[in-house]
């Protein structure tokens, strides 16, 4: 109907278009800045242990988080990096992640601010947002690597 053709001419016009470099520099600043917010308030949390636990704390926090993003956000950036390099140049940003990405990435921030909330205490929450933070910060740097790779004609993950 007219209606309708209108309706997605004037959502295509809004839609934030990017080139596939852009996405994927999108998704590592977005996977950086999350991580180091999250990592710096587990820090924040382990510090205030004080002493020698802090420092436990910290560095189990460090290793949960270099593991999981070695192993688990390394092949997802991977994963993140071929959807991105198979669309066409200058998509719609927000289509880099995926519709179950996107609603993984809400039931995260759900559960984050569940715990923040909950009775939990700070000395355990503190060094899995550690971990959390350092995961994400391994998986930026691996999306940020493979668009060093890329060429600009044809971008390959």
């Amino acid at each position: 109907t007219m209606t309708t053709t209108r309706q997605h001419d004037l959502l295509h016009r809004l839609r934030p278009a990017a080139s596939r470099r852009t996405q994927l520099r999108a998704v590592a600043l977005l996977w950086g800045v999350v991580g180091t917010a999250l990592g710096g308030l587990g820090l924040f949390w382990c510090a205030r242990a004080g002493g020698l636990p802090a420092a436990e704390l910290t560095l189990l926090g460090v290793a949960a988080g270099a593991a999981k993003g070695w192993f688990v956000l390394r092949r997802a950036a991977e994963r993140i990096a071929r959807r991105i390099a198979e669309r066409e140049d200058g998509s719609c940003l927000g289509g880099a992640l995926s519709w179950p990405t996107w609603l993984l990435v809400v039931l995260m921030m759900a559960t984050g601010i569940a715990l923040r909330h909950s009775s939990i205490p700070r000395m355990v929450l503190g060094p899995l947002y550690v971990a959390i933070g350092v995961a994400l910060l391994v998986g930026s740097r691996r999306l940020l690597l493979v668009l060093r790779h890329w060429n600009d004609s044809s971008p390959a993950a």
